[in-house]
């Protein structure tokens, strides 16, 4: 998700703008989801990304896995999760 506004921003344990995560994965701390895998990540952003763009499932998914395994939360797995 493109962190542009201060809504977008997830927030801290302290309630303070986390810099690195967005405001639908990281609330107050902790990720919203803390189980979910990355293939799991990837097929939800995909849909998002198909809903709110109003763009094709291959481009989408193309976004998603070009994005998804760059960000810090996932970088630790490398590609071996896509």
């Amino acid at each position: 998700m493109p962190i542009e506004k201060p809504e977008d921003f997830g927030t801290n344990p302290d309630g303070s703008t986390s810099n690195e995560f967005c405001s639908l994965c990281y609330k107050n701390g902790v990720f919203t989801e803390p189980d979910i895998s990355m293939r799991e990540m990837i097929e939800k952003v995909t849909l998002i990304l198909m809903n709110s763009m109003n763009i094709p499932r291959e481009q989408a998914e193309s976004i998603a896995k070009d994005t998804i395994p760059h960000l810090n939360r996932w970088r630790k797995f490398g590609n071996e999760y896509l």
